[in-house]
């Protein structure tokens, strides 16, 4: 255990090296404590405090499932980030084939092996021809627009059918902002942008509002059929959405992160957002807080406010794009804060969860069933609620995170090294192919300039 600790220790040191943010690894290793901390809680009934006596606790408590909105934006941001540059500066565009070749062994290889491994051990079923079609879906990634498919046989799988399709949308999303600004000049080119990832939200919701529209009336149509509608859904809306809200308010974080890191120091709107930092991050925290009491809300055992009543029926389609809009202020509020914010999400142990987070998403929720139905239920029947929660916290640090190390080792980092080499590879033919075509670009220019003094 040791040794695999230091080789992820390591990791991180190279990481740091490659000029990742140092932060938002912690960031990430918050996003999924929160889910861990969801799923805890909701295995055993979510019943720290009394839902009706106590619902602000509650409300917090049971928050942590909002740690996967953090994902979406946090993946907007973090592979937004190339392309903001690009915009911004006229710099290298990224290359889409060494972009989908290095998603796919980052994911792809971790996915696989827990989905073949989960059906082997726990749903044989999938393996019969009467499953032929969810099959498919889980193997293409579409499990998230199917009833049969969704949160079945590992409950965080569609999320990861929601990232895989925005990493499949992003190259081409950029090409069409691209070509949207490309006659801007560069001083103007963060205002076009950014109004061009406004668009994107702004579609997100109404894709949101009229999926949600037609999934609520099974029998409704306009101007289409129904069934093309619901083809038209499938791939669109899924069951609760494709959540591009969300990465595309972490795609205008980005931006102005990149803004900021690209030109002088003293620049205006950057001391204007350094300034604004402890009021970015106030603000997000009370929106957090607000979509906290807001989803405990909308569960309808759970009547605890009703100042929240005349907007609930706003809830499933404003929702994501309020809790979006928190993290990501608070993520502006750690890039562009004091050291005093930065330094808790910098902590290593912190860090360290955030480096195998893929792992430990796909992993906690089958190893905490696994732990409940054959050592807490048969063992601890009857124990205290309160003890029997501890107990889960003693099985996530003592087996689920180890388990987790393991698996990063083993399956998710030689993917992503094989990754990083392709990329490499893939980069230094394209600058060799450039190179060799500057010569030859360069004696037509002067062919043309010599035609051009000819008398």
């Amino acid at each position: 255990m040791s040794t695999l600790r230091r080789g992820v220790f390591e990791e991180q040191k190279h990481d740091q090296q490659k000029g990742t943010i140092t932060a938002l690894d912690g960031v990430r290793g918050c996003a999924i404590l929160f889910v861990l901390i969801f799923h805890i809680n909701r295995t055993n009934g979510d019943n720290l405090w009394d839902w009706h006596t106590n619902p602000l606790a509650s409300s917090i408590a049971t928050a942590g499932g909002t740690g996967v909105t953090l994902f979406f934006v946090l993946s907007g941001f973090l592979l937004f980030l190339p392309y903001a540059k690009a915009l911004l500066t006229r710099g290298r565009w990224p290359l889409a084939r060494t972009f989908y070749l290095r998603r796919a062994l980052r994911i792809l290889p971790g996915y696989y092996i827990s989905l073949f491994l989960l059906i082997a051990l726990s749903a044989p079923q999938y393996w019969q021809p009467a499953h032929r079609t969810d099959l498919l879906l889980f193997l293409t990634l579409f499990m998230d627009s199917s009833r049969s498919t969704f949160r079945a046989l590992n409950g965080p799988y569609w999320t990861l059918a929601v990232e895989w399709q925005f990493y499949l949308l992003l190259p081409l999303l950029t090409l069409g902002i691209s070509l949207l600004v490309r006659r801007v000049r560069l001083g103007h080119r963060l205002r076009g942008v950014a109004l061009s990832l406004c668009a994107i939200i702004v579609g997100g919701l109404i894709v949101r509002f009229v999926g949600s529209y037609f999934w609520g009336n099974p029998t409704a149509t306009f101007l289409l059929p129904r069934p093309i509608i619901d083809v038209i859904l499938f791939f669109t809306y899924g069951q609760t959405g494709k959540y591009i809200e969300d990465f595309a308010v972490g795609m205008l974080c980005s931006l102005l992160y990149v803004y900021a890191q690209n030109g002088p120091a003293e620049r205006p709107s950057v001391q204007k957002l350094r300034r604004l930092s402890p009021w970015l991050w106030g603000a997000g925290i009370v929106i957090l807080l607000f979509s906290a009491i807001w989803h405990f809300q909308s569960d309808p055992r759970t009547p605890a406010w009703p100042f929240l009543n005349p907007v609930m029926p706003y809830f499933n389609w404003l929702s994501e794009m309020l809790l979006s809009f928190g993290y990501g202020m608070c993520i502006l509020a750690i890039l562009f804060g004091a050291q005093a914010l930065q330094r808790p999400f910098t902590w290593r142990p912190l860090r360290w969860l955030g480096l195998i987070s893929y792992s430990l998403y796909i992993w906690h929720l089958p190893l905490i069933v696994f732990f409940q139905t054959h050592v807490q239920q048969p063992l601890f029947p009857h124990l205290n609620h309160y003890l029997v929660y501890l107990l889960y916290w003693v099985w996530a640090f003592v087996g689920i995170i180890p388990f987790c190390i393991l698996y990063y080792t083993l399956i998710e980092k030689p993917g992503m090294k094989l990754g990083d080499r392709w990329r490499r590879s893939i980069e230094l033919r394209q600058r060799a192919r450039e190179q060799a075509q500057q010569p030859i670009i360069s004696s037509e220019q002067e062919s043309v300039g010599d035609r051009a003094r000819t008398p």
